[in-house]
C-alpha cells in the first residue's frame, strides 16, 4: 500500500507542475505580449524563465535535502530531455527556418556552457567559485534577450499603439493567474523532489538515474506543454526559443545556485561526468550546428536527435 501512496504523491507533484506551468505560461505570455514583446524573444525569456522554475526548485530542494545526484541528474537530465525529447518532437512536426541574428548567440551560449560545466565538473565537484563563470554566461544572455527586446519593441511601437486598452479585471485575473502557477510549481517540485527519491529506494533505482529520467522528464513538462501548444497553433519560433532559452537557464543558473547553497562545492557523481554530460553537449551540438550554417532546422535533425535520446536511456538502464 505504501509504495501506491507514493505513486500517487508522485503523479499529483507532476499534475500540480503541469496545470502550474499552463497556468504561470498564460499569465506570463499575456503580460510580455502586453508589452508587444516578439515571439521568439518571449520564447527565449518569460516562457523560458516561467518553465524552468520546477527545475530549479527541484535541484535546489534536493540540494538543500542532501538528495544531489537527483538534483544535478535533474538539471543535466532537463537539458537532454529539452533537446533529444522536446525539440526532437517539434522539429519532426514542424521543421523551421531561424534568423540566425537572433539564434546564433544564444545557440552559441548554450553549447558553450554544456562543454564548460563539463570541464568545471571533471575533478568531480563543481566549485562555487569557477562556478561563477557559468553565471558569467547567464548575464550575456539576458543582456541579449534584454537588447533584442527592446529593439523588436521599437519595431512593434506603431502595432502597440493601436492595441485596445486593457480592463483591470482582466489585468487582475492574469496577474493572479501568473501567481497561482508559480504556487502550483512550487508544491508541485516539492512533492516530486520527496516521492521521487522515495520511489528510488523503494524500486532499487540509484537517485541519479531517478533524476536525469522520471524527474528530469517531469520537470520537462511545462517545455513539453509550451511546445506541443505551439506545434498545434503552428509557432515554431516560441517553441524553439522556449527550449534554447530553458537550457542556456538550466546549465548556467541552476547548478552554480546549487553549488552555493550547498555549501560552496557540489559533488558531481561519476555517472554525470561519464555519460549525461557528454549525452547532453552531444545533443546541444546536433541541435544547433544545422541552423547556424543554413539557417533551417530539419525534420532528419529531428529524427536523429530522438534516436539520441532512446540511446542515451537505454544506456541509462542497462
Amino acid at each position: 500500500m505504501e509504495i501506491w501512496i507514493t505513486v500517487l504523491l508522485f503523479l499529483l507533484g507532476l499534475l500540480l507542475i503541469i496545470k502550474g506551468g499552463d497556468w504561470f505560461l498564460d499569465g506570463a505570455v499575456w503580460i510580455a505580449e502586453a508589452t508587444g514583446v516578439p515571439r521568439f524573444i518571449i520564447g527565449a525569456t518569460i516562457v523560458s524563465l516561467a518553465t524552468t522554475l520546477p527545475e530549479l526548485t527541484v535541484s535546489v530542494t534536493g540540494t538543500l535535502q542532501g538528495e544531489v545526484d537527483l538534483a544535478v541528474g535533474n538539471a543535466v537530465g532537463s537539458v537532454t530531455a529539452n533537446l533529444g525529447l522536446i525539440l526532437g518532437i517539434s522539429l519532426v512536426c514542424i521543421p523551421s527556418a531561424v534568423k540566425r541574428a537572433q539564434f546564433q548567440l544564444k545557440a552559441l551560449l548554450m553549447v558553450f556552457g554544456a562543454a564548460l560545466l563539463l570541464v568545471l565538473s571533471r575533478g568531480g565537484s563543481l566549485e562555487a567559485l569557477p562556478g561563477m563563470l557559468l553565471f558569467v554566461i547567464f548575464a550575456v544572455y539576458l543582456w541579449s534577450n534584454l537588447r533584442d527586446a527592446r529593439s523588436g519593441m521599437a519595431e512593434e511601437q506603431a502595432v502597440r499603439r493601436k492595441r485596445r486598452t486593457i480592463s483591470r479585471r482582466q489585468m487582475m485575473e492574469k496577474l493572479s493567474l501568473f501567481a497561482l502557477g508559480i504556487g502550483a510549481i512550487v508544491t508541485g517540485s516539492k512533492l516530486l523532489i520527496d516521492y521521487g527519491s522515495e520511489l528510488a529506494l523503494l524500486m532499487g533505482v540509484p537517485a541519479s538515474i531517478i533524476g536525469v529520467t522520471m524527474v528530469a522528464i517531469g520537470t520537462s513538462l511545462p517545455e513539453l506543454v509550451t511546445t506541443l501548444t505551439a506545434i498545434a497553433k503552428k509557432e515554431a519560433s516560441m517553441s524553439v526559443g522556449n527550449i534554447i532559452g530553458a537550457n542556456v537557464i538550466d546549465l548556467t543558473m541552476i547548478l552554480p545556485v546549487c553549488s552555493a547553497v550547498s555549501g560552496g562545492a557540489l559533488t558531481i557523481g561519476a555517472q554525470t561526468t561519464a555519460l549525461d554530460m557528454p549525452a547532453c553537449l552531444l545533443l546541444c551540438c546536433v541541435a544547433v550546428i544545422p541552423p547556424l550554417a543554413t539557417e533551417r532546422f530539419y525534420r532528419w535533425q529531428g529524427v536523429l536527435m530522438l534516436g539520441l535520446y532512446a540511446g542515451y536511456v537505454v544506456l541509462l538502464v542497462t
